[in-house]
């Protein structure tokens, strides 16, 4: 499989662009935008999206088999790999979506189904804090580059999670 890139300055929502692309026939893909003004998290949260971060969903057709449990520790595990090719401190994840840094939350992940006709189609939302990360009452954040031990390129983490996606596909589709 081959995701195609959808670059947008601005959209109020990764997730929900990739939901519409979905109904409107594409198969698979990757929608990426600059800023994001209602960006969505997990259980009706608002996910809030600082200028120079990551927002982008990755959609594709899966087996109705498969969990959704088993896909979001799949993603957890791909996403963690990555970003710690560039990070010095420790990773680790906090279920159901959540990657940290030294205990502050730098990622989260949404994932939303979606059946269209007879298939079943999997919307993976990620954001990312790169350059900066908001400041949450009660909820530490943090972002990438305070952590890392050169300045994080977005368009270099976008191919590396198009690449980690196209590679495991076979594990989502099984």
């Amino acid at each position: 499989m081959i995701l195609k890139k959808y670059k947008f300055k601005s959209l109020n929502s990764t997730n929900n662009t990739a939901l519409t692309y979905v109904k409107r026939g594409y198969k698979n893909g990757i929608i990426i935008s600059e800023i994001q003004r209602k960006g969505k998290g997990q259980r009706s949260k608002v996910w809030i999206s600082n200028k120079g971060n990551l927002f982008i969903s990755v959609f594709f057709k899966i087996n109705k088999e498969l969990k959704i449990k088993n896909i979001i520790n799949l993603v957890l595990k791909i996403i963690k790999k990555i970003i710690s090719k560039n990070i010095k401190e420790k990773i680790t994840i906090k279920k159901p979506n959540d990657i940290l840094i030294k205990n502050k939350k730098v990622c989260g992940i949404l994932q939303e189904i979606l059946y269209k006709n007879k298939d079943k189609y999997l919307i993976i939302g990620i954001g990312i804090n790169i350059i900066n990360s908001p400041k949450l009452l009660n909820y530490p954040t943090t972002y990438l580059n305070r952590h890392s031990t050169f300045k994080i390129n977005k368009d270099k983490l976008i191919n590396q999670i198009k690449i980690n996606f196209e590679k495991n596909y076979k594990l989502f589709s099984i």
